[in-house]
């Protein structure tokens, strides 16, 4: 009886482990496309956009310069180089949101951050580290733009 329990035990595990998907999915024209390294990764720039400096902006100034804010959100991403953008809920760090650049020095993530109004006027202060992530990640705004009934 332990034997045909022990043969049924290593049937059904045996049977599993064959079930399990073993096939390979690698799409290397997409991996190129992509600039993936072997492991599907690339290299990003993460910045942290926290409260600025400037306390002294009026209702309207201010206004104006968050329209000017999203409006360079939009640009960047339709150069492709931002992958991800999006505001923090409130929270008592004075964290307000983040853009995850789709550049690989913090140089040229520098450059980027300079073409954004708020920061410009100090309503934003942006912290930016250098991040390793899945090359995917650039596909978001592609996917986003077909799952938004409503422009921002």
């Amino acid at each position: 009886m332990k034997n045909i329990l022990f043969m049924l035990a290593l049937l059904l595990f045996s049977s599993i482990g064959f079930s399990q998907e073993t096939e390979v999915k690698y799409d290397e024209a997409l991996a190129k496309s992509l600039h993936a390294d072997e492991y599907g990764m690339k290299k990003y720039v993460f910045c942290l956009l926290k409260s600025g400096s400037n306390t002294t902006a009026s209702k309207e100034e201010t206004k104006k310069l968050f329209e000017g804010h999203m409006a360079n959100i939009g640009k960047l991403a339709k150069e492709g180089k931002l992958a991800v953008a999006g505001p923090f809920m409130k929270n008592d760090r004075n964290y307000r949101g983040i853009y995850i650049f789709n550049v690989e020095t913090v140089e040229e993530a520098k450059a980027l951050v300079a073409t954004d109004p708020a920061i410009k006027a100090n309503l934003l202060e942006a912290e930016l580290t250098p991040w390793y992530c899945t090359a995917a990640l650039q596909e978001i705004p592609k996917m986003h733009e077909k799952i938004a009934k409503t422009k921002m």
